[in-house]
C-alpha cells in the first residue's frame, strides 16, 4: 500500500444486528478491490474476517476484524464487528476508534434489536452513519418497510440513495438515484431506468437534491435562485448534511451476489468524514488541563489502544488508532495510564489474521504492535516528554456468571496466569475470586461468551476448566442488641488459660459492615488484650451460626471482663472473643442476607407480559416501565440467586430479542422460607 494523507484516510464500522450480513458484505469489498480472488463464505468457513476457530465452528463472528482496502485513491479501514450481543465489547471498541459507521439491516427482519443498540453506541459518540440495507435476494425482503422502521425507530431524516430493481428471487439490481442509472448485478455499467421504477426514481431524486441543497448556504442560493446543481455539488451537500447527522443516507443490495456493494464502498469514500475532520479532547497528565487534538501527523503523538489480542504465534498483539502525531517502529513511548515506559517493536497493518509490517502509522490510521508488556485495552501510548490521557472505552457489566475450577492438577498451576491474559485480550471478561464463597467466578455477556473463553483458555493456553454455576455470596446479620459473656478457661498442668469479656451486639444499618467498640473503662480487661478481642471477633464473622457465610451489619461493643495477672493471654481473649460471637450471634435473631441486583431489561413490546410474568416468579420488584423507540424498558431491583441464567432466559422468552444490564444495588433479608432451604443445602455441604 502507498502512504495516505489524513484526508485520504477513512475508518470506518460495520454494525448490525447478528445475521444481518456484516461479513459477507466486508467479503465482496475485498473482492471487488482484488484483495481476494473469489467472493468468502461465512457457511464455508473461507473469509478473511471470521479466521478465529471458534468464529468457523458457529459461523458467526466473535472479534473485530481490521479489513483495510485501497478505493478511489483512499484508504479506508473497515472494522467488521461481531453482531451477536455476547461480544458488545468488541463493538465498544470498534466504534470508539471509528470516524463514521454503516449500520447493515436484513432486507426481511428490518431493524432488530441488536440494530437499536448499535445505533445507541454510534449516538453516545456522535457518529455520522449511514445504512445499507442487505439481503434484498431474501424470501420476504421488503425495501420500503426497512426504510420506514428505521424513520419510526429513530426519528431521523432518512433519505434512500438507490432503489432496489425487483425484490426476493426477482432482485437483479439498484437504481442510483444520483446518476439517475440502474446497475444490474454486479456491473459497473450504468444503464436505463426500467420504466416501471422511473417517476418513482425521478421524485426520490428531487429530494436528494433538496436535501443537499439545505446543507450548504451556499448550495440552498443556488438551488432557491431555480439553478440545477451539479453532481458534484450534490455529493458535497450530502457529505456536509451526513456529517452533522441530519442525513442518514440509505443504499440496498445483495452482499453475497455483490449487488450494490461497489456502489456502498463510492459513498463510503464520498459522505464518511475522514480523520482531518475528527476533534478529540486529551488530558495533560502534568496538570490536568484539557487539550483538542486533531488527526494530524505534525501535533503530539497519542495513541488510543482498543484491542488485545494474545496470538499463538507472535503473543500479546495491541491494536491501536493514532489520534496525533506519528508512531515508529522501534521507537519508545509512554503508557500514559500506567505511567511505565513500552517498547514498540515492528509495528504492522492488519488484514484480518495477516500482518503486514510498516516504518510508521501516521495519524488518522490503524495499525498494531507486538508483546508490549504492561499496556490493555483503552491505554494511551503517547512520547513521555508530552503526557497525554484520551478518553477511555465504557463497556457495559457482566450479566453471566460460571464458577471455574481446575480439570486437573497441571491446570490449577496454568489456570491464573491464562485468566488473567484472558481478561487482558477481553475488557467485558471479568473474574474474579469470590471471598465470601471462595469461588473463581468468571463474568461476561452471556452463556456463549463464557462457552468461548472456556474454550479459548483450552485452544490458546492449554488450561482445562469446568464451570459450574457461582454459589450466591450470601451474608449474616443480627436484628436485635443482645448482651452475652465470652469466658475463656483452661487450666493444664503448668499456665493455665483466662479470658472473660462482656460484649455487646446491636445491628448496624445496611451496609455499614462490622464495627468494633472499646468502651472498657476502670482497667477489667487490660489495654494490650483488647486487639486480640477484636481480632478474635474478625476472625468469628468469616463463618457465621446460620449457614456459615460471612457475617455483617453489626457493631460489637466490649464493655467489660476479667483478667488474671498469670493465667491471660492474648490467646486466651481471642478464643473468648470467638465464644462471645458464637453465643451472642445466636441470640441476637440472626437473618441470612441476600444479594440484589438493579436491572434493565429492554425488550420489543409484544414480549412485555411474558417477561413481567416471568420476573413475578423471580421475586423481583419492578421500580419503573418506559419507552423507547418502540421497546418497552422494565427497570427492576432482582435477587442475584434469580439471575444466575437470566441471559438464557430473557432470549428464549424474546426470540433473542431482549437484552438486559445489572449491577449490584445492595444486601437485602432472604424470606423466611428461602432462608431455611439455604441453610439446610449448606449444613448438608459441611
Amino acid at each position: 500500500m502507498r502512504s495516505y494523507k489524513v484526508e485520504e484516510l477513512r475508518n470506518v464500522g460495520l454494525i448490525a444486528h447478528s445475521g444481518a450480513g456484516k461479513t459477507s458484505l466486508a467479503e465482496a469489498m475485498l473482492f471487488n478491490v482484488g484483495v481476494t480472488s473469489r467472493l468468502g463464505k461465512v457457511e464455508e468457513g473461507n473469509t478473511v474476517s471470521d479466521y478465529d476457530p471458534e468464529e468457523i465452528r458457529r459461523q458467526i463472528s466473535v472479534n473485530t476484524s481490521v479489513l483495510p482496502w485501497e478505493w478511489q485513491g483512499h484508504k479506508v479501514n473497515v472494522l467488521d464487528t461481531p453482531g451477536y450481543m455476547d461480544f458488545v465489547g468488541e463493538v465498544k471498541g470498534a466504534v470508539r476508534v471509528s470516524d463514521g459507521v454503516v449500520v447493515v439491516l436484513c432486507a426481511a427482519s428490518g431493524v432488530e434489536v441488536g440494530t437499536e443498540l448499535v445505533w445507541q453506541y454510534a449516538d453516545e459518540l456522535g457518529l455520522p452513519r449511514m445504512a445499507f440495507i442487505n439481503k434484498m435476494d431474501r424470501d420476504n425482503a421488503n425495501f420500503q418497510n426497512a426504510l420506514e422502521q428505521m424513520r419510526s425507530k429513530f426519528g431521523v431524516n432518512v433519505v434512500p440513495l438507490q432503489l432496489p430493481i425487483g425484490s426476493q428471487a426477482n432482485f437483479r439490481g439498484v437504481v442510483d438515484l444520483l446518476s439517475m442509472k440502474a446497475y444490474l448485478g454486479d456491473t459497473t455499467t450504468g444503464s436505463d431506468i426500467p420504466a416501471e421504477l422511473g417517476d418513482q426514481a425521478q421524485a426520490l431524486h428531487v429530494q436528494i437534491v433538496e436535501t443537499a441543497a439545505e446543507a450548504d448556504d451556499e448550495l440552498i442560493i443556488k438551488y432557491l435562485d431555480g439553478e440545477e446543481l451539479g453532481i458534484d455539488e450534490i455529493q458535497r451537500g450530502l457529505a456536509i448534511a451526513v456529517a452533522s447527522g441530519k442525513v442518514i443516507p440509505v443504499l440496498c443490495g445483495s452482499a453475497t451476489k455483490n449487488i450494490g456493494v461497489r456502489l456502498l464502498q463510492d459513498a463510503m469514500v464520498r459522505y464518511l468524514p475522514s480523520p482531518a475532520a475528527t476533534e478529540v479532547q486529551a488530558r495533560q497528565v502534568r496538570d490536568g488541563s484539557i487539550e483538542v487534538l486533531k488527526d494530524s501527523s505534525a501535533g503530539p503523538l497519542a495513541t488510543l489502544v482498543f484491542k488485545t489480542m494474545a496470538d499463538p504465534y507472535v503473543g500479546k498483539l495491541t491494536y491501536f488508532r493514532v489520534y496525533s502525531g506519528a508512531m515508529q517502529s522501534d521507537s519508545r513511548v509512554l503508557n500514559a495510564n500506567k505511567g511505565e515506559e513500552e517498547r514498540i517493536g515492528q509495528l504492522f497493518f492488519l488484514l484480518g489474521k495477516e500482518q503486514k509490517p510498516t516504518k510508521e502509522v501516521i495519524a488518522g490510521d490503524i495499525g498494531a504492535v507486538a508483546k508490549l508488556q504492561t499496556t490493555v485495552t483503552g491505554d494511551t501510548l503517547c512520547d513521555k516528554d508530552y503526557p497525554l490521557v484520551l478518553p477511555g472505552i465504557t463497556f457495559p457489566h457482566p450479566v453471566a456468571f460460571a464458577a471455574v475450577s481446575p480439570k486437573t492438577k497441571a491446570d490449577l498451576d496454568k489456570m491464573g496466569s491464562a485468566l488473567a491474559r484472558l481478561v487482558e485480550e477481553d475488557p467485558t471478561l471479568v473474574v474474579k475470586r469470590e471471598a465470601d464463597t471462595g469461588e473463581m467466578v468468571l463474568s461476561g455477556m452471556g452463556d456463549s461468551h463464557i462457552d468461548i473463553a472456556v474454550r479459548r483458555l483450552q485452544q490458546k493456553f492449554g488450561v482445562e476448566v469446568i464451570t459450574s454455576v457461582p454459589k450466591v455470596p450470601y451474608k449474616e446479620t443480627i436484628t436485635k442488641t443482645v448482651r452475652v459473656q465470652g469466658r475463656h478457661k483452661k487450666q493444664t498442668g503448668g499456665r493455665g488459660q483466662f479470658g472473660d469479656i462482656l460484649v455487646r451486639f446491636e445491628p448496624l444499618p445496611r451496609g455499614q459492615g462490622f464495627e468494633f467498640a472499646d468502651e472498657v473503662y476502670g482497667g477489667h480487661v487490660p489495654r494490650n488484650y483488647i486487639p486480640a478481642v477484636e481480632k478474635g471477633l474478625k476472625e468469628a464473622l468469616q463463618k457465621g451460626v446460620l449457614a456459615g457465610y460471612p457475617s455483617t451489619d453489626f457493631r460489637a461493643a466490649l464493655y467489660d471482663g476479667s483478667s488474671h495477672s498469670v493465667d491471660s493471654s492474648e490467646i486466651a481473649f481471642k478464643l473468648a472473643a470467638h465464644l462471645a460471637f458464637k453465643k451472642g450471634m445466636q441470640e441476637a435473631s440472626p437473618v441470612l442476607l441476600e444479594p440484589i441486583m438493579k436491572a434493565t431489561i429492554t425488550v420489543p413490546e409484544q414480549f412485555m407480559g411474558d417477561v413481567l410474568g416471568d420476573l413475578n416468579t423471580k421475586r423481583a420488584r419492578v421500580l419503573g416501565m418506559g419507552q423507547e423507540r418502540g421497546n418497552s424498558i422494565i427497570n427492576a431491583e432482582v435477587p442475584l440467586a434469580e439471575m444466575q441464567r437470566y441471559a438464557a432466559d430473557l432470549r428464549s422468552m424474546t426470540q433473542g430479542r431482549g437484552y438486559f444490564s445489572m449491577e449490584f444495588e445492595r444486601y437485602d433479608e432472604v424470606p423466611a422460607h428461602i432462608a431455611q432451604t439455604v441453610i439446610e443445602e449448606a449444613k448438608k455441604e459441611e
